[in-house]
């Protein structure tokens, strides 16, 4: 039987799990007017959790099954090593009315679906600036989810970022180069400050201008049309400081280095999901 469509006017958004990345996206769903807080519940013991998502207007219900009841669409946000357990304890409130989303790292729509009973149940994998509203996120469609479902989630991850569609063989390497890939980034902007320190800047100088320097290129590369060889280019004089320095990046594997960390990262996720 196909699923009923998500009445888009009118859904009812659930969060199992009301951590940080949850409560990231529960601000841009606000900020962004996609949804009022109204229509947004969760629950926590916690009362710092508790307060963090009524300060913008968001209803705690008692427990998770309150949660379930309550919504159209729930969106999973638990750790990958508890999310078993909590979607089997649910597992008689998730009928097919109901779209399901998934945000722990390294499982699988298969193990989702099984564990839910059903498989309209979508995987979506954000980073973590969401917090920032600058995610890269990537979701999967399960069996009975629809392109109606997938597009409803779309709006909601985008609300704190950029958001594609992929298949699921494609996750792990996704892992290894936006899940993982902040952390890189954040490694180079503190080596570029150690390099303006060894330059003779000051440590709040270097490190402002090695962060906005990362910022600005980002946002050239994502929004130029241009490819980044040729940004690269467009800044590289012949015999100048720019060549110079990139000289020394390549002669140290600079490329090649990065190449590895995504590969290999991407390699642990595919071992971690088969544990």
């Amino acid at each position: 039987m196909e699923a009923l469509p998500i009445p888009t006017e009118t859904y009812k958004l659930g969060f199992i799990g009301a951590g940080k990345m949850a409560e990231s996206i529960a601000r841009g769903v606000v900020r962004s007017g996609i949804l009022p807080p109204n229509r947004i519940t969760t629950s926590h013991s916690s009362p710092i959790r508790r307060q963090a998502f009524e300060s913008f207007g968001v209803h705690l219900l008692p427990r998770n099954d309150d949660v379930v009841e309550e919504s159209d669409v729930i969106i999973f946000a638990v750790k990958p090593q508890v999310v078993k357990d909590v979607v089997l304890q649910l597992r008689p409130l998730l009928s097919r009315k109901k779209l399901l989303v998934s945000i722990a790292a390294g499982v699988k729509l298969k193990d989702l679906q099984d564990w839910a009973g059903h498989s309209r149940f979508i995987r979506v994998m954000p980073n973590t600036p969401s917090a920032v509203g600058v995610a890269a996120s990537v979701l999967s469609l399960g069996g009975a989810a629809t392109e109606q479902d997938g597009d409803l989630i779309a709006e909601l991850f985008g609300s704190v970022g950029k958001i594609w569609k992929a298949d699921e063989k494609l996750f792990d390497a996704i892992t290894g180069l936006s899940g993982s890939g902040p952390a890189y980034i954040y490694l180079a902007i503190e080596a570029l400050a150690d390099g303006g320190v060894a330059a003779g800047l000051p440590r709040e100088l270097a490190l402002g201008l090695a962060s906005q320097t990362v910022l600005g290129a980002a946002s050239m590369a994502t929004s130029s049309g241009k490819h980044p060889g040729q940004l690269k280019d467009d800044v590289t004089s012949p015999g100048g400081t720019t060549i110079t320095g990139i000289h020394e990046l390549e002669k140290g594997g600079f490329r090649g280095i990065l190449m590895n960390a995504v590969v290999a990262a991407a390699r642990r996720s595919r071992e971690l999901s088969q544990n």
